[in-house]
């Protein structure tokens, strides 16, 4: 009698609520594409989702040292509002990698390591004295040393590519290996990597075999009796239809959809900057919706090419960090003097001078509400996620030109790279806020104020009969004519200072994100500390602490309710990646006794940091 064997049956998988994995690898070996591809996936399944690309600063770091470390960080789940505070997975493509990465992985955590990397020379490279896959210095951990170069090369022989272009397919056979872990599809992945590689389609071929290998690999190897895949429940979302952003994508939408609410065109200058240069490249993908990109050749000659845009009636817009806003100001001065509307976007990075280029700081408030020479207001706005810079970018458009007034936008390193699940908005719903030119000749006066909002009419130079002359002299209040009376003088600086404090009458009242109004402690937040801050409030109120967010979204002027607001709390503290720039505004401005909680390491807030500190704050209160 003929007796057949059963095929095993695959092994349950176990659900999970969140999981967070940590791409790490060289710059060289594909970690971000690795993990943007992961996210791709992961949004499709149907995940709540936020991600944390980390970039070497090093433009090209030797191979396999730890200067030229890159990870790509991805927390996915049922609810999620950070990119995580440690990784349950590392994927660590070489020693450095793992050295660099080691000490935020979870206890108990686990570990996918390419042991083909593990040689003596990179070893040394990486400043290890010992081989950690054998010394047991990783016995915390659960560790799955797998022969990745080894099985890419094998999975690929055959396709015609050189040895050094096929291992270049390894981050496709990990991803392939993750996606199985954790039940994604593939069918996204591969639409990609056929689009990407059209014209080199033995590299897609190639690619796409490896990915299949990786996660035929999972399907069939038995890699540890206490490792198993992992099922990780949908999130429950409003219906729509969604897309994953990135900051710098919304942002450039969010500036055509201000443009067009605005009845404007967009004339963008700019000069690469790290972190600042993927808006170029996003808007200048749009020209085909009324967008003029233009690359100077320096950030001086930028921002006048946007300030000229907007004297003839265009929406000006430039983008830059740090050290450009810095080489920006005489003219975002001019700006300021000339009253033209102009939104700058600042994606803040480490500093000072060059700093950390490709790491996170909020280091800019100071320089975005303060640094000019002379009294120069100008409002001063902040997102606080990757989605929201949808929003704030309308909104930098709306105030820009309402009241005539440049607009200095904030975002961060952090929130320009970051993606998150975006539900995209109904275009018809969006506001409305169209320009009126001055086109009557009858009592034109280049610098007559509108009543309510204190701005002067936008005549487009050409129009019969509105001639008049600009400049960065100080002018006549009303015919706009070079002006050296001193009376004269201080009633301008008073109604440019009056008209951008009239904006706190246009904005919403600040509200509470999280919490009740009064109580024990209220943190206070602005930009990408939002996700960090908010987890750590709920976790704090879940063990009957009576502690509440607020996050600032105008920066300046502030919401006209918020130092009453701050008044009903016994305690007030500001985390913020910098040395307490919003705590030294707030004190200066309502004259409360509030407290900093800083961090100026080129990494977002950790939720376990904020936690804890609420914990020593109001341990010793009692």
């Amino acid at each position: 009698m003929e007796t057949h064997t059963a095929e095993p049956s695959p092994a349950p998988r176990e659900t999970l609520d969140a999981v967070v994995i940590r791409f790490a690898g060289d710059s060289g070996d594909g970690m971000q594409v690795a993990g943007a591809q992961f996210t791709q996936e992961t949004a499709l399944f149907g995940n709540d989702l936020a991600t944390f690309p980390d970039f070497p600063a090093e433009i090209r770091a030797p191979v396999g040292t730890t200067f030229g470390v890159s990870a790509f960080q991805i927390h996915f789940g049922v609810q999620v509002r950070t990119s995580g505070d440690a990784p349950d997975v590392l994927v660590a493509m070489n020693p450095a990698a793992l050295k660099v990465n080691i000490g935020d992985l979870k206890l108990g955590g686990l570990m996918v390591v390419d042991q083909n990397t593990f040689t003596q020379r990179n070893l040394t490279k990486a400043g290890m004295e010992s081989n950690p896959l054998e010394d047991n210095s990783l016995a915390p951990y659960q560790v799955i040393p797998l022969e990745i170069s080894k099985m890419t090369l094998e999975a690929v022989k055959g396709l015609g590519l050189s040895q050094k272009d096929a291992l270049r397919c390894k981050n496709f056979w990990t991803l392939g290996l993750m996606l199985w872990m954790y039940d994604r599809d593939r069918e996204a992945t591969t639409e990609w990597l056929a689009k990407k590689f059209a014209g080199r389609p033995e590299i897609a071929e190639a690619n796409i075999t490896a990915l299949n290998a990786g996660h035929a690999f999972g399907e069939t190897a038995e890699l540890s009796s206490n490792i198993t895949g992992y099922s990780v429940a949908k999130a429950k979302v409003e219906p729509g239809l969604y897309r994953t952003v990135t900051g710098t994508e919304a942002l450039a939408w969010g500036l055509l959809a201000g443009a067009r609410a605005a009845g404007l065109k967009i004339v963008f200058g700019s000069y690469p900057i790290t972190p600042a240069s993927p808006l170029l490249h996003n808007l200048a993908h749009l020209r085909a919706y009324g967008v003029t990109t233009f690359q100077a050749e320096d950030e001086i000659a930028a921002v006048c090419s946007a300030i000229g845009a907007s004297y003839a009636g265009a929406l000006g817009v430039t983008s830059s960090s740090g050290p450009g806003i810095a080489l920006k100001t005489e003219a975002i001065g001019l700006a300021i003097s000339t009253e033209l509307p102009l939104v700058i976007v600042n994606a803040q990075r480490a500093g000072p001078s060059t700093g950390l280029p490709t790491k996170t700081e909020q280091s800019d408030l100071h320089q975005a509400v303060y640094g000019r020479n002379g009294d120069a207001p100008m409002p001063v706005i902040a997102a606080s996620t990757p989605t929201d810079c949808f929003e704030v970018a309308i909104e930098a458009v709306r105030l820009a030109t309402t009241y005539m007034t440049p607009v200095m936008l904030l975002t961060e390193g952090y929130l320009a790279n970051a993606a998150e699940p975006w539900l995209i908005p109904d275009a018809d719903k969006l506001p409305k806020f169209p320009v009126k030119f001055r086109t009557d000749p009858e009592n034109f006066q280049p610098f007559a104020r509108n009543p309510k909002t204190l701005a002067r009419p936008w005549a487009v130079p050409g129009t019969p009969g509105l001639e008049h002359r600009i400049g960065g002299l100080e002018k006549d209040s009303v015919t706009g004519d070079i002006s050296y009376d001193p009376d004269n003088h201080q009633h301008m600086t008073d109604a440019r200072a009056a008209k951008i404090n009239g904006i706190a009458n246009d904005i919403p009242e600040q509200q509470i994100q999280c919490g009740e109004t009064g109580g024990d402690l209220v943190l206070v937040g602005w930009g990408s500390t939002y996700g960090p801050i908010n987890q750590a409030v709920r976790h704090a109120r879940d063990e009957g602490h009576d502690v509440a967010h607020i996050h600032i979204r105008h920066i300046w002027p502030l919401p006209r309710n918020l130092g009453d607001l701050l008044g009903t709390f016994d305690r007030v503290l500001v985390p913020e990646m910098n040395n307490g720039q919003l705590l030294t505004l707030l004190r200066s401005s309502f004259a409360i006794p509030a407290e900093g909680l800083n961090k100026v390491s080129g990494k977002p807030f950790l939720v376990s940091e904020i936690l804890t500190d609420i914990h020593t704050r109001l341990g010793s209160n009692s």
